[in-house]
């Protein structure tokens, strides 16, 4: 899953409205933050393989440090533990309420992912298989990202076109990583992704979190 992710972080922000949408925007894609640089340095391995399934052809066939459930449960505590050092929200909520926005990304991408989501170390792998079937995978990362937006600002919709036009990007941004062509290597892959997430987070700050959209409100 890819964008997706992204409508827990507007759950989130409807939930505990005093953490910023960057920082959710980064806390969904945590794992992947994560997997990305692993990749770039060889202690996670992914494979270009065209038509591996319907969706994409990613083979995630080694990535036990951020994407097996135990990862996944430790990553979590990590990133609800740095946010409530570094950030010293007036509430522990709000520190739990990243950690479970960390575990988001394993949950959701059980759903869509083929059995490549080790329970431990690298085996007992699962994972639904829904990128096998592109029309619904695609229909669920619009609906999640979309609804998610909707909820987070259903009373001021209008006065969020920039983002509701931001999210509609990103669709696109999905709609090519399904069914435009596929990356030139692995590394390549692991670039854009890192790429992807950090300039998401910046263009939700300048929406949503800058002082001055803050205190245009």
């Amino acid at each position: 899953m890819f964008v997706g992710h992204y409508g827990v972080s507007f759950v989130a922000k409807r939930v505990e409205p005093a953490i910023p949408l960057w920082v959710l925007f980064l806390a969904v894609q945590f794992l992947d933050v994560l997997w990305a640089p692993f990749v770039l340095l060889g202690v996670e391995r992914v494979r270009i393989a065209p038509g591996f399934t319907a969706s994409n052809p990613f083979d995630l066939y080694y990535m036990p440090y951020t994407h097996s459930l135990p990862g996944a449960l430790l990553w979590s505590c990590v990133g609800g533990l740095a946010y409530e050092i570094v950030a010293r929200p007036s509430r522990r909520r709000t520190s739990v309420i990243i950690g479970l926005a960390v575990l988001s990304h394993w949950i959701l991408d059980f759903i869509v992912h083929r059995p490549d989501l080790p329970l431990y170390d690298d085996s007992a792998k699962v994972g639904l298989g829904l990128w096998n079937a592109p029309a619904l995978a695609f229909g669920l990362e619009v609906t999640l990202l979309l609804g998610g937006m909707w909820l987070c600002f259903r009373e001021q919709l209008v006065r969020e076109l920039g983002t509701l036009v931001f999210c509609i990007l990103m669709c696109g941004v999905q709609a090519y990583v399904f069914f435009g062509p596929p990356p030139t290597s692995d590394l390549a892959f692991a670039w854009t992704a890192l790429i992807s997430y950090s300039v998401f987070a910046v263009v939700i700050w300048w929406l949503q979190d800058r002082p001055a959209t803050i205190g245009a409100a």
